[in-house]
């Protein structure tokens, strides 16, 4: 089902107990085939789920998680229904994610060049912010040598190192949560945080907090605008303490991004259509005397300072000539190890001695290293031991 659905170009796939499977092809579902007995899908789900983790969708009745399936990267959220157990696939790119080959304006790339604020993600669901998200990092992790930490439920596109370094934790698999996570990160000497999403007041506080320590954060949120998504940070506070929440975002943030997806008829694909907010001075004072509604106005006078419009970016997407196609030149997305979608690597014992290799020489390149500006990063083993083993 999962191939038949990327040869089809669906973004998702619906699987109901005693229904037919439905795909999401360009914003529109489709019904396909018999109805699925639910003895199936409840098989296929304690697969994917597994046996360690089953219990805990028992408890739950819910189950995200990520895999990569027949060659496809999937995000997947398994689930009780009335009718038995149903499972919402998401199709993840079968490439990485760049800001060219996701037929982005250039100007975003300017965006990651800071080395601390807050920058928004924001647009409706399946409107594609994961991918932008994913095309950031991946801007900076082929332009900069920066730590990088990222915070996902799920993880959703796996990141090799390239000139940057990069650490993935996955929400419920790595960390009990994203709060967790965000402190665990400030002590973990980070550049660059990415959040998943923020959920909630608490999340949005840590990661309000970390981008004012000299941290570049990037998280994504749900609304419809630019205006909206800063309003919709500010009111997820208490009303008592928004006027330092806003003095607060006000000071930290570098801009906000907001998305939708447009098909395409001429070139039968769909590619997003942004509005972009930079943080300006009178954007800052807007916000901080929580004016949202002059925000608008702000964004549509703002081009000399990298603004786009709704409208402004659909007149530039209608001048633009070259677009990348799905499949044209396409590098495959990084791979990441077998079954990392679901099943943790239990840690060592407490006080194990590190393994060392005595082999390991640090003149040897790292497998897989190639010549020119790319740095292929590989955890040497043998190294970290012998630091560990040298007296005070």
């Amino acid at each position: 089902m999962i191939e038949s659905a990327a040869a089809n170009g669906a973004s998702d796939l619906h699987l109901e107990a005693g229904m037919p499977a439905a795909m999401r092809i360009r914003g529109a579902l489709r019904v396909s085939g018999e109805p699925v007995a639910p003895k199936i899908l409840a098989a296929l789900a304690r697969g994917l789920i597994g046996e360690e983790q089953w219990p805990v969708f028992l408890e739950r009745r819910s189950f995200d998680m990520s895999k990569t399936i027949r060659g496809v990267r999937c995000r997947i959220n398994i689930m009780q229904t009335a009718r038995g157990i149903g499972l919402a696939i998401r199709l993840l790119g079968a490439f990485q994610a760049t800001v060219e080959k996701l037929n982005l304006h250039p100007d975003l790339k300017k965006l990651v060049k800071n080395t601390h604020g807050l920058i928004l993600i924001s647009g409706p669901t399946g409107s594609g912010k994961s991918s932008t998200l994913a095309a950031l990092i991946q801007e900076i992790n082929l332009t900069d040598t920066r730590h990088i930490v990222t915070v996902e439920s799920p993880i959703e596109y796996a990141f090799r190192p390239r000139r940057a370094y990069i650490r993935q934790r996955e929400v419920g698999r790595d960390t009990p949560s994203f709060e967790q996570a965000l402190l665990d990160a400030l002590r973990e000497d980070p550049d660059v945080l990415m959040v998943g999403e923020m959920r909630d007041s608490e999340t949005m506080r840590l990661t309000l907090s970390a981008s004012e320590t000299g941290h570049l954060v990037l998280a994504t949120v749900h609304s419809s605008s630019c205006a909206e998504a800063v309003q919709r940070v500010a009111s997820a506070f208490p009303a008592e303490i928004q006027g330092a929440v806003c003095a607060q975002l006000a000071d930290c943030l570098v801009a906000v991004v907001s998305q939708r997806l447009r098909f395409r008829p001429d070139l039968n694909i769909r590619v997003p259509e942004c509005e972009i907010l930079v943080a300006t001075h009178a954007v800052r004072n807007f916000i901080r005397t929580r004016e949202f509604f002059k925000i608008i106005s702000a964004l549509e006078t703002g081009a000399e300072h990298g603004m786009w419009s709704f409208q402004r970016y659909a007149k530039w997407l209608e001048a633009r000539t070259n677009f990348s196609m799905p499949g044209q030149n396409a590098e495959p997305p990084d791979s990441e190890p077998a079954e990392t979608g679901f099943i943790s690597t239990p840690l060592p014992p407490a006080g194990a001695a590190p393994r060392t290799e005595k082999k390991t020489k640090t003149s040897a390149p790292a497998p897989g290293a190639k010549e020119g500006h790319r740095i292929d990063i590989e955890p040497v083993e043998g190294e970290f031991g012998k630091i560990l083993k040298k007296p005070e």
